[in-house]
């Protein structure tokens, strides 16, 4: 499916939106040799988006760029957002708070069953404590955006001026990180004539994928975008990116896409989000021993499942050039050490 470098001449226009710096990039874009020749099937490559600098990096950092920028914009003393107890977004606008001078209140949703005291004490938790962010915590299965937004109005009433952030930091605004990303591969491929086949990544909020497909449609850059839901059902996922990335299309004032541009595979969600399936702690050993990169348990290592389960049933050419996005968050390993221990 590689297509031509045509696409060169074409750029968005990133520079219409409000913008804080916070993340470095461009990425790296490394290739895995190990891993490729462990699986016999195409060649791997990975897009380290777990580098992106802030806190430990993260896929979110590029999100936040865009919508700490509108904060700031708008005059705000506040971050508000919420996320799953070990949410890497929660870690990465506490950090991204300090590093622009304000404050930042997140709830946390228990959605994960089963875990001990520690897993709300260490891992991402731990740093954000670190940062300094207020938190509340709630039960699972809440609207959690809904919970978000009521208590930023309440901060409002009390004298704050707080900026919500939805989870994930998945809105057109923080999806434009990803559209910024799509023309920074596409710049990649441009420059040294590297072009992919497939991208493959893990999907849960839907921003990231949403932002891609966005990205890479509005540049005429034909790379199908492979999204390993970790939580939602194949068609619900789909639905869900495919609403954020017409509303990101909307707002880069370019043409929408048919549903059918949304790649979804649900095969490796396992019992459920932050629950690690067996395919998920395989991923995380596999990675570790054969390219010493250390996945998360509760996103990047689904996506990762995801690739080589497809490499394994042969759903790649064995001439193509797969790159996986590595989104981060391998400070959670910490709060998964009960499962972990099963690897060594």
């Amino acid at each position: 499916m590689a297509e031509t470098l045509e696409h060169i001449a074409t750029r968005i226009d990133f520079d219409q939106f409000p913008r804080t710096n916070l993340c470095h990039q461009p990425t790296p874009i490394e290739a895995m040799p190990r891993l490729s020749t462990f699986l016999g099937g195409p060649s791997l490559f990975i897009k380290r988006d777990d580098c992106t600098g802030l806190a430990m990096g993260g896929n979110k950092t590029r999100k936040l760029e865009f919508l700490v920028g509108e904060a700031m914009r708008e005059n705000a003393d506040m971050l508000v957002t919420q996320g799953a107890v070990q949410s890497n977004h929660v870690r990465q606008t506490a950090a991204a708070a300090c590093k622009v001078g304000m404050k930042c209140h997140v709830l946390l949703e228990r959605r994960v069953p089963d875990r001990d005291a520690s897993y709300e004490e260490t891992g991402n938790v731990l740093l954000d404590n670190l940062f300094g962010a207020s938190q509340e915590f709630r039960p699972a299965g809440l609207d959690m955006n809904a919970e978000a937004e009521v208590v930023t109005q309440k901060l409002r009433d009390e004298g704050h001026r707080p900026y919500f952030i939805p989870g994930g930091g998945s809105n057109p605004t923080g999806a434009l990180g990803y559209a910024s990303c799509a023309q920074e591969i596409a710049d990649h491929a441009a420059q040294t004539g590297q072009v992919f086949d497939w991208l493959v990544m893990g999907t849960g909020s839907t921003g990231t994928q949403a932002g891609l497909v966005a990205g890479f449609h509005a540049l005429g850059h034909d790379l199908p975008v492979m999204g390993v839901s970790v939580r939602q059902p194949r068609e619900r996922q789909m639905n869900a990116v495919h609403a954020l990335t017409q509303k990101t299309l909307e707002k880069l004032g370019a043409s929408g896409v048919p549903l059918s541009k949304i790649l979804v595979d649900d095969g490796y969600v396992g019992e459920g989000y932050g629950i690690p399936a067996k395919s998920t702690l395989e991923a995380i050993k596999l990675l570790a021993r054969q390219e010493g990169i250390l996945l998360d348990p509760v996103y990047s290592a689904k996506g990762m499942a995801g690739l080589i389960g497809m490499v394994r049933e042969g759903f790649f050419k064995p001439s193509d050039k797969v790159l996986f996005l590595h989104t981060g968050g391998a400070s959670a390993l910490f709060a998964y050490q009960a499962q972990l221990a099963t690897l060594i």
